[in-house]
């Protein structure tokens, strides 16, 4: 079978030299389409050549439907131990199971076929590398919206967030979390730790609530984010994983977690149709045949974030100062965390945390913020 072509649906086939066993393709695992197992699995083979370079050598839990997206759902971190023996796993410590687990490593397209047919609709890597856990290779900001709030007050956001690395010289690239709202990623691929970018990112949702208290909040508290955008900086941990690029979602359609272009976001605001981010698997295959990995960029590109302490040096505004102070604070009770989690376990790895500096701007944050006020 050749990569990322059509899946020929039959009982066993043949993947890049590999022999799959394929079982209830006709099971409707989305019933409200009608959308079968077989089109699951026909799906990401298609979808292959656009999904594989964002699993490749990064933790994956499976998140499976073995009976639809109306049944029981569950997560699976260890790899399953009837796995072909074909199948890559990276063994990962757990601090808070206390011995290792075995992550599924989905490197190549048999791997990912096998997946979909365990009926693991979700996909959800590492932000970092197997052989660097450590090391997130970027960061991310889940955006999501608090009913009557839906994806376009997220648009909003997401620009809000996209000004703020711009002024830092900093590219980020949005893509939709295939259910209500938008996630952005931040490209890193350079020496840091999660020590340096959970306080950062906890630290930027912050001022972006200090900034805009009528539409973002950063804490989870279901109470606080009626008709609000939750800035949901914690995924940016080594125990978490965040849903790739072009998994599907489990929801009533079959829509899919898609990269878009920062000018379909500003439209999506601009008239306030939030259909307008709402793409299925079929329509996800043809953005990619025509636009290609609009995500290439976050496993590629080289940044390196600011120290929030040097940019708040530069400006007086109360704001800034309060961010470096508060990423200063989280940055002092996430290492203090760690450090205990680390003395309870010798099996715990010592590794040295990059630091992630960047000299600082040459605008002050203080207009930054002006602008974003003026958006």
């Amino acid at each position: 079978m050749p990569k990322g072509g059509s899946l020929a649906i039959s009982p066993v086939v043949d993947v890049e030299g590999k022999r799959l066993s394929l079982s209830n393709l006709d099971k409707v695992l989305y019933p409200a389409t009608g959308f079968t197992k077989g089109q699951v699995i026909d799906y990401y083979a298609r979808i292959a050549p656009a999904i594989l370079p964002h699993l490749k050598g990064r933790p994956v839990t499976m998140k499976r439907y073995p009976n639809g997206v109306d049944g029981e759902y569950f997560y699976e971190k260890n790899a399953p131990k009837h796995r072909p023996d074909w199948v890559k796993t990276a063994p990962i410590w757990s601090r808070h199971n206390r011995r290792h687990i075995n992550y599924l490593l989905v490197d190549d397209l048999p791997t990912l076929i096998w997946l979909a047919n365990l009926a693991s609709l979700e996909i959800h890597p590492s932000l970092a590398l197997a052989t660097d856990i450590n090391c997130p290779t970027m960061m991310v900001f889940d955006l999501d919206p608090g009913l009557p709030a839906n994806i376009v007050q997220c648009c909003q956001v997401g620009i809000w967030l996209r000004d703020i690395f711009e002024h830092w010289g900093l590219a980020c690239f949005p893509k939709t979390s295939g259910s209500k709202g938008l996630q952005i990623y931040v490209p890193l691929n350079t020496p840091t730790s999660y020590d340096v970018t959970k306080p950062f990112a906890h630290a930027l949702a912050r001022l972006l609530e200090h900034d805009h208290p009528e539409m973002v909040v950063s804490d989870m508290k279901k109470e606080l984010r009626t008709g609000k955008v939750f800035v949901d900086w914690s995924q940016n941990d080594e125990h978490k994983t965040t849903l790739s690029v072009c998994s599907l979602r489990a929801r009533e359609q079959p829509t899919v977690s898609t990269p878009v272009r920062w000018d379909e976001v500003e439209r999506t605001l601009k008239k306030k149709d939030a259909s307008l981010l709402v793409f299925e698997a079929p329509q996800v295959i043809e953005r990619f045949e025509k636009m290609g990995d609009l995500h290439a960029p976050v496993l590629e590109l080289k940044q390196k974030l600011p120290d929030l302490r040097g940019v708040a040096a530069t400006a007086a505004e109360p704001a800034t100062v309060d961010l470096a102070a508060q990423a200063d604070e989280a940055s002092a009770v996430t290492s203090t965390k760690r450090a205990a989690a680390k003395s309870q376990s010798k099996h715990a790895k010592k590794k040295a945390a990059g630091s992630a500096h960047k000299t600082s701007p040459k605008k002050s944050v203080t207009a930054a913020a002006k602008k974003r006020r003026a958006l």
